[in-house]
């Protein structure tokens, strides 16, 4: 899959994603639910990261085929200083800073605060995937009840 940045013309969902991210002044191209995100993978249309910690992406598990570039590391998520440097070389060969960039993580929020540094060093199109590979948090302090990708039953492995 690669990008033409010149030539890029986004799916309908990303446009949308666009709109309502400029509508609430968001620092990044805008957020996409855990199904469009699928879709847009499935159909070669975006490239999806996961930035949740290595410890996180083996023992919860991961969405097959997804690059990992880590938001924060170990088991303090200690923010990782070399991530915009990292998200540049893993997606290098999908059109680098021009890429259709969708970022996961456990609730989305690790995600977005990602998808912003990538959007301030350059990358054009980076979206967070909404309710991350978990999704939020329950009142009886559990995950994956409500919403998520998991959630959601889309595909996913665990080592």
């Amino acid at each position: 899959m690669n990008f033409d940045a010149a030539t890029l013309e986004l799916p309908a969902a990303l446009e949308q994603a666009r709109d309502i991210a400029a509508q609430q002044n968001l620092p990044y191209a805008g957020g996409v639910t855990p199904f469009v995100a699928w879709q847009l993978v499935q159909q070669a249309q975006a490239v999806l990261v996961d930035v949740r910690s290595g410890e996180e992406r083996k023992f919860v598990g991961h969405v097959p085929d997804s690059l990992h570039v880590p938001w924060a590391t170990g088991t303090a998520l200690t923010r990782n200083p070399r991530f915009v440097r990292e998200l540049e070389a893993k997606v290098a060969k999908e059109g680098g800073k021009d890429a259709v960039v969708l970022l996961l993580c456990r609730s989305g929020k690790r995600s977005a605060l990602a998808a912003e540094a990538a959007a301030k060093a350059g990358f054009a199109n980076v979206f967070n995937v909404l309710e991350g590979f978990e999704g939020e948090i329950d009142a009886h302090q559990h995950r994956g009840v409500a919403d998520g990708w998991r959630f959601h039953q889309l595909p996913w492995v665990q080592d």
